[in-house]
This record gives C-alpha cells, structure tokens and sequence, in this order.
C-alpha cells in the first residue's frame, strides 16, 4: 500500500481508539473534508460465520429507506414481451439473444443483470463471465424473478446487493458523505438489522464480531456491536 495522505493521517489522529456508537460513527465520517467528490459511505460488518460452509454463506439484496445516491446501470434478460415495461422501469438494456452475444463478445458497461427464470436457460452460459464479476442472476439476491419491470426499477433506485467475502466479512455501499446524519444513520441500522434476521441457524459463538463505517478516502471507525 502506498504512502497515506497528509489529510489521511490527520483523520486517523481524530479516530478514537475504542468502538463508539453508530451516531458518533456517522458524524465523524461526515466530518472528514478535504477531497474534490461526495464521498461513499460504506459500512463492513465483520461475521463470525464459517464462509467455506454453505449453510453459512450469506447473500442477498436489501432497498434502503434513502437510496445510496447513486442510479445504477441495470440490464434485463427477459422475452419479447417483457423487454418494453423493463425499458420504462429502467433497463438500459432488455432481451435475451441479442444481449446474451453482446455480453459474450466482452460487453459489461452495467453494474446488474436482472433475468426472468424463463430465460435463464439462455443466460446460464454466462455464469463464467459474469460469476467473477459479481454480476450473474441469481434468485437469492432477487435478481432472478417473473416481476423483471419491479425488479429493475428497485436496483437501478440503489437496492443494493450483498455477499460475504471468504473472510466472513460483508462490505456495503450506504450512501454519501453528503446525506443528512439521520438519513445515513437509518440506511445503516437497516442494513444491520437485516444481516441479524438472517443469522444462519448453524453460525456458533458470536455472530457479528466487528462493524466499520468508512467514506471512500477515509479511514474506517469501529462501531460499538
């Protein structure tokens, strides 16, 4: 890692040592100032799952209540008749064939791929160039549904998806460094009461070990579990 800022210390020396709360978290991140774009804020909770068992492998999407502030690129596999209400929903791509040689001829311009299961006979072969990017239809983060038009509104407005990493943690985008306190405060305490609900059943010892909030240049600050 490269040499840190002069601006990067200088925050680091504000950061107390010991977890705080959520709310003290939130405005110390927004306190941070010094570079030339509204900052993301992300949240990473650290879990005391085992990522190699499956039974314990967390993904999913969640709609925060205030967006991320970011519209996303959304594409739509989906027959003829669903390409036009995907369209007005947001897609910036539909349909199937066409879109599936696109993609295999090493287009990505978009961020997720919805995909009706009607069609997932056709966008199945993608799973090598789309799984490593993160970007292959699923059912379990709601990007595989029969509702393709819901779906695409919901991602393109900032739903946003979530998996663990092979180190049990999850790393989410929660908005901007610009958001009102309040705001960005509710869109964490979401996010963190949906990782509690899905807690999976074989997880032992302690579930949610550690959370950071972070915005995109600056340093984490340890939140009190």
């Amino acid at each position: 890692m490269g040499k840190r800022s002069k601006r990067y210390r200088a925050e680091v020396e504000q950061i107390s040592k010991e977890a705080v709360s959520l709310s003290e978290a939130v405005e110390k991140v927004k306190s941070f100032k010094g570079v030339k774009f509204d900052q993301s804020v992300e949240c990473v909770v650290a879990l005391g799952i085992d990522p190699k068992q499956s039974d314990q492998q967390l993904r999913g999407s969640i709609s925060l209540p205030n967006g991320i502030g970011k519209q996303k690129k959304v594409i739509a596999f989906c027959d003829d008749s669903e390409v036009e209400s995907a369209r007005q929903a947001g897609a910036t791509e539909a349909g199937v064939d066409e879109l599936v040689k696109k993609i295999e001829g090493g287009w990505l311009d978009f961020d997720i791929a919805i995909a009706s299961p009607k069609v997932m006979g056709k966008v199945g072969k993608l799973g090598r160039v789309l799984g490593p990017q993160g970007k292959m239809p699923s059912p379990k983060n709601g990007t595989v549904t029969a509702n393709v038009a819901a779906a695409v509104a919901e991602f393109a407005a900032g739903k946003v998806e979530f998996r663990n990493d092979s180190g049990g943690n999850i790393h989410v985008v929660v908005g901007k460094q610009n958001f009102e306190a309040d705001k960005l405060l509710e869109n964490i305490e979401t996010f963190i009461s949906h990782i509690k609900k899905i807690k999976p059943a074989s997880t032992k010892g302690i579930y949610i070990k550690k959370i950071s909030i972070s915005a995109t240049m600056s340093p984490g600050i340890c939140v009190a579990v």
